[in-house]
């Protein structure tokens, strides 16, 4: 199975996105228990944490906590938007700073201005495209970002895009509810498929396509901790309570240059498997054995494997021991726990 494609499907009666490339999984949505990022809801203030700057809400899903802001008192209602899934027994992380996003078009109702992606550098292009942007938000004082997408993307289609946007934010910012409330669900997998998997791939819809395609099997092995890393190297990927552990081995080879290429292949390889299996949060490398005046190529590929990755990474650097940290957002549910 060769070339990029997305199949649409389920697993276990849940919706489920899979994103193939040259028969590898780099990609997987499946819905879960939790509340969707995305969801927006009407919420009531409980109380403030002290010294923390935050504060827990009272949503119809549960206690949610609100970073970052200050002169709340209890009682009042607030529009907040679910930004990732929480840790098991923590509140929902939300933000107050909403965000109405498709395939085209991100409207943002507390950020005025018209703006492009910066990866749209065609002077035409982004010259049609601002036009739209006035057409589509002439009498909002909301602002709207044009996303990559829209580059490639008919006129008619982006205009529609935009208006649909613009409608839902209207709609949700209007609403006058008192108490807590769902104002809008947060997109599941197809639609995030739909939305967030814009280069060219084939979409396959047919039922039991997981199946007859092999999704499957590249499901069942991602349960697993092992990696593979080319002929000889593996990685181990093992999820604790306090962080997400992954272990470099050079297996059999024996050679002076083993433990570099062990670990770029590492560096190449981890952002598609913490995706995969929903992994976030902070994650220490236990990297091969190689010489320190090889790190700088290490981070290099590092940076540029995750440059692609559409969910927050901080690269933090080396530990006294060696050990390398990131810091991902839980912007997945683990698989270990949607398939448990």
């Amino acid at each position: 199975m060769k070339g990029r494609q997305i199949f649409l499907d389920h697993v276990g009666g849940r919706e489920a996105s899979a994103l193939m490339e040259d028969g590898r999984l780099i990609d997987l949505l499946i819905e879960g228990d939790r509340p969707r990022p995305g969801t927006v809801y009407s919420a009531v203030t409980d109380r403030p944490v002290a010294g923390q700057g935050g504060l827990f809400l009272k949503t119809p899903d549960g206690q949610a906590y609100l970073r970052g802001v200050k002169g709340i008192g209890a009682g009042e209602v607030l529009q907040v938007q679910v930004t990732g899934y929480a840790e098991p027994g923590k509140a929902i992380p939300v933000s107050h700073k909403l965000l109405f996003k498709s395939r085209y078009a991100i409207v943002t109702p507390d950020a005025p201005g018209l703006n492009l992606s910066r990866s749209i550098r065609d002077d035409d292009v982004r010259d049609e495209l601002l036009v739209l942007a006035h057409e589509g938000m002439e009498g909002s004082e909301m602002g709207l970002i044009l996303r990559s997408a829209a580059a490639g993307a008919e006129a008619d289609e982006v205009a529609e895009d935009i208006a649909a946007m613009r409608g839902v934010a209207e709609s949700v910012l209007e609403d006058a509810s008192a108490g807590p409330e769902v104002l809008g669900q947060g997109d599941g997998p197809h639609v995030l498929a739909w939305r967030d998997w814009v280069d060219p791939a084939d979409v396959v819809t047919d039922a039991d396509c997981f199946e007859d395609h092999g999704v499957l099997d590249a499901i069942d092995s991602a349960r697993g901790d092992l990696v593979t890393l080319g002929a000889q190297a593996s990685m181990f990927i093992e999820p604790t309570r306090a962080l997400v552990a992954v272990d470099v081995n050079t297996g059999a080879d024996g050679s002076f240059a083993a433990g570099l290429k062990a670990n770029m292949a590492c560096a190449r390889a981890l952002p598609a498997a913490l995706r995969v299996r929903g992994l976030g949060g902070q994650i220490v490398l236990d990297l091969a054995p190689m010489p320190k005046k090889e790190r700088r190529s290490f981070e290099g590929a590092l940076r540029a494997a995750f440059r692609t990755d559409d969910v927050d990474t901080v690269l933090a650097g080396w530990t006294p021991l060696g050990h390398y940290e990131l810091q991902r957002k839980r912007a997945r549910l683990p698989l270990s726990e949607v398939l448990a």
